[in-house]
């Protein structure tokens, strides 16, 4: 499972540009990876879809209300009976993020997708938590529009023992406007 992290340790990379710090060796790959494999994909319409119809009915919800969210999932995460992340993860948006976390050949560890309020809206597997708006990838990655790739931290996963990185990139509307965030786990093992 993913820890949350503080936003001050993950860098925004162009890949054209290159704002990453150099030291950190892994940003280049991640944001090359993410600019060959992932950005052609990113707008697709079951993506678009998905997060404009949940921002519709996230909009409406509280703080309160979001965390309560946020409990019930995290909840269901540690048990065996989970109706709330069931149907998250029978969405058409979900198998097709399965489907292209499948074609990665083990280079993609998870994808997920969240909404403007920092909500998943799909996801390729369990998420430890449901709200992810306080963490760098919800923040930074409404940032990174145009071709910009938010590249976090490089850790070792608990769950899979793989040294990977999530990357994130703002899903946008006709318009441009970031509307949410896909979220990508890379690993780096594979790179």
């Amino acid at each position: 499972m993913w820890t949350k992290r503080l936003v001050g340790f993950a860098f925004l990379v162009t890949g054209s540009v290159g704002w990453a710090a150099a030291e950190e060796p892994h940003v280049l790959p991640v944001t090359a990876y993410v600019e060959a494999h992932v950005l052609s994909w990113i707008n697709d319409p079951v993506i678009v879809a998905a997060v404009k119809a949940q921002n519709i009915e996230s909009a409406r919800l509280d703080p309160a209300s979001i965390e309560a969210l946020d409990q019930t999932w995290r909840s269901e995460a540690g048990s065996d009976g989970h109706p709330m992340i069931d149907k998250v993860l029978a969405s058409p948006l979900s198998i097709f993020l399965r489907k292209k976390q499948d074609e990665s050949d083990g280079s993609i560890t998870e994808i997920f997708v969240i909404d403007a309020s920092g909500l998943n809206v799909g996801q390729s597997d369990i998420t430890s938590d449901y709200w992810q708006g306080d963490e760098a990838k919800f923040i930074e990655g409404m940032r990174a529009v145009d071709g910009h790739v938010f590249v976090d931290i490089a850790e070792k996963d608990e769950s899979t023992q793989m040294v990977q990185s999530q990357a994130s990139v703002a899903i946008t509307d006709e318009s441009g406007r970031p509307i949410g965030v896909i979220t990508v786990g890379i690993n780096l093992d594979q790179l």
